[in-house]
């Protein structure tokens, strides 16, 4: 493994918690213009239909996994810019 791999990994996990903090507001934005609430539904909330709490949580998935790959990516292509090696 050569250096710039070794020293990407504290860069990468800085980005992961960075990009878990961006999706959470990125969702509550989101599920405001989806859902005309403030809040999404808890999956133990008794008053909130099946097919509200499923659509919540399929949204929710989509919103992380598409801010995870972008965050994920640009620090990548920064890496590779700065560095000229790709980190695996």
């Amino acid at each position: 493994m050569n250096s710039v791999k070794v020293a990407y990994k504290p860069i990468g996990l800085t980005l992961g918690a960075v990009g878990g903090l961006l999706a959470g507001a990125a969702f509550k934005e989101v599920w405001k213009l989806a859902g005309h609430e403030d809040e999404a539904p808890y999956p133990t909330d008794e008053s909130r239909s099946w097919r509200e709490i499923l659509i919540a949580a399929a949204l929710q998935g989509a919103v992380f996994a598409v801010v995870r790959a972008a965050v994920d990516r640009a620090g990548a292509v920064t890496t590779r810019r700065l560095t000229g090696t790709w980190p695996d």
